[in-house]
């Protein structure tokens, strides 16, 4: 369960890839074409679009590692990030080293970071925070940062819901005029990367008015009260650090970047044509009224306990009334929330034709939500929603993946962890909510909302490929559990005897 895995690191270096690590002013990636000034791009971008937004859809994971990998090397003023994920390979060193590089060479860097899943050394999130142009936040600190064994359980105890109320927002902005937001998380499998589990998934390039929006959410958890920083959570820097030691773990992180053999050959010829990948990608921009959804701090007032919803919750439902024709909806996990089912009998009720597509158990690494899936699926069906469960090894990876000879020798499953919905063909979201409780109830949610035809055809198109036969399972023909290993089957069985709906 990718979201509850100790795997899980601060999300503080997530905003950066590998690839954006490393150290392009030692490199053949120095550019010198103009103009070279990110506010100079943007601006001849936006010549003439008359309050327009752009967004350009990323589909594979190496282009999106491209996008913030270019993005956060030309950052002139300031990075702003908000995440859930860091990687513990060298990802997360690579990313932490070129986030102090951003800092020395001016940018402000700030940083906030869920606390659910937090394994990153505290003497290094302290070091990082010592510098004066990065600052980081913990956001809800109650089970990881600082806190002892003992306080996290009579944390879970004393308020149960605000325990499990997380920040899964995910969203770079950089100077505040460039932003990518969408699925992905920052570890090696969300870019294709990984030799054994990598993930279909989906971002968004975006300019304009709504990276505005975007910037001011995320003011408004740098704000909040539930956002502490890095030194009120573990007590005064001070008393662990030193000057030296500080400098000495600034040199260690450079001295890491600076060694070539701590990059992989497919990541160094990778980025060898950045400047000129990126210029497509700006190129390729669709101009369109874009609209930023998000949450508010804490989701809800929490006066419904695990329920309550949010404003995306809100958003959604209401465009999902509006639909006439079809809606088409891809999430990595179909665990209708109290009332969904239900909601979805009457869409198709009024002639509406819906398609869900989510992992099969031979495809997902998160069997907790998996198995509330099950126990929903004969439902789901019954009401005349029509289910795809994604293959373990699609034939669509061909395609999403350019380096897949490279992964091959080993086989990895591709999942799928795009959130994405479209209806009639003409409505387009593309964010982190996922079809659960977890999602509608407690969770904070970002994503993209536009009414545009060009886009919307795009990933209706990219999710009907995905639900062919060579790459899902239409689970009302087969039974796809069987093609699944039987240390899974056995384990859906134990998960399935708890009541864990309202959580996942």
């Amino acid at each position: 369960m990718r979201r509850f895995r100790n795997s899980f690191f601060v999300c503080l270096i997530s905003l950066l890839s590998l690839g954006s690590s490393l150290v392009f002013a030692q490199s053949s990636l120095a550019v010198n074409q103009a103009p070279t000034i990110l506010s100079d791009i943007l601006k001849n971008q936006l010549a003439g679009k008359n309050g327009k937004s752009g967004a350009q859809l990323l589909e594979k994971g190496e282009e999106s590692l491209l996008a913030r990998a270019w993005l956060a090397d030309h950052a002139d003023k300031t990075i702003d990030v908000q995440y859930f994920i860091w990687s513990s390979d060298n990802i997360g060193i690579l990313a932490a080293e070129f986030l102090l590089r951003a800092a020395e060479r001016g940018v402000r860097v700030r940083v906030i970071v869920d606390d659910l899943m937090i394994d990153a050394p505290e003497f290094s999130m302290l070091a990082l925070a010592a510098h004066p142009n990065i600052e980081i936040k913990i956001y809800n600190p109650q089970h990881s940062v600082g806190v002892s064994k003992a306080r996290r359980l009579f944390n879970m105890l004393a308020d149960f819901r605000a325990f499990n109320q997380r920040m899964h927002d995910k969203t770079m902005i950089i100077d505040g005029a460039v932003a990518i937001t969408g699925g992905r998380n920052m570890a090696a499998e969300y870019y294709d990367y990984n030799q054994e589990y990598n993930f279909r998934d989906r971002d968004m390039l975006l300019v304009g008015p709504v990276v505005q929006e975007a910037a001011r959410n995320f003011t408004a958890f740098w704000k909040s009260s539930l956002a502490v920083t890095v030194d009120e959570t573990l007590g005064d820097p001070t008393k662990r650090l030193t000057p030296e030691r500080v400098q000495d773990f600034y040199k260690e992180l450079h001295n890491y970047a600076a060694d070539s053999s701590n990059f992989t050959d497919e990541v160094r010829l990778t980025l060898t044509d950045l400047p000129h990948k990126f210029s497509v990608l700006l190129s390729a921009l669709v101009w369109d009224d874009i609209e930023f959804i998000h949450d508010k701090p804490g989701k809800n007032s929490g006066e419904k306990g695990l329920s309550g919803g949010g404003d995306t919750t809100r958003r959604l439902t209401r465009i999902l009334e509006q639909a006439k024709e079809r809606v088409i909806i891809q999430s990595p996990y179909l665990v209708m929330p109290e009332g969904g089912i239900e909601f979805f009998a009457r869409l198709v009720g009024k002639g509406v034709n819906v398609k869900i597509i989510t992992n099969s158990l031979a495809a997902t690494d998160n069997l907790q939500a998996f198995s509330g899936y099950l126990k929903q699926r004969k439902k789901i069906l019954k009401a005349g929603i029509k289910v795809y469960e994604f293959k373990p090894q699609p034939m669509i990876r061909k395609k999403l993946i350019d380096r897949l000879s490279a992964l091959e020798k080993s086989i990895p499953v591709f999942a799928i962890h795009a959130k994405s919905m479209v209806v009639d063909g003409k409505t387009l979201f593309v964010g982190t909510f996922n079809l659960d409780p977890r999602s509608a109830n407690l969770n904070t949610e970002v994503g993209v909302l536009v009414e545009n035809r060009q886009l919307a055809a795009q990933v209706e198109h990219s999710i009907l490929t995905d639900m062919e036969p060579e790459n899902s399972w239409e689970t009302i023909l087969t039974n796809p559990d069987r093609n699944a290993p039987f240390y899974k089957r056995l384990k859906i069985l134990f998960w399935g005897l708890f009541p864990l709906e309202p959580l996942l």
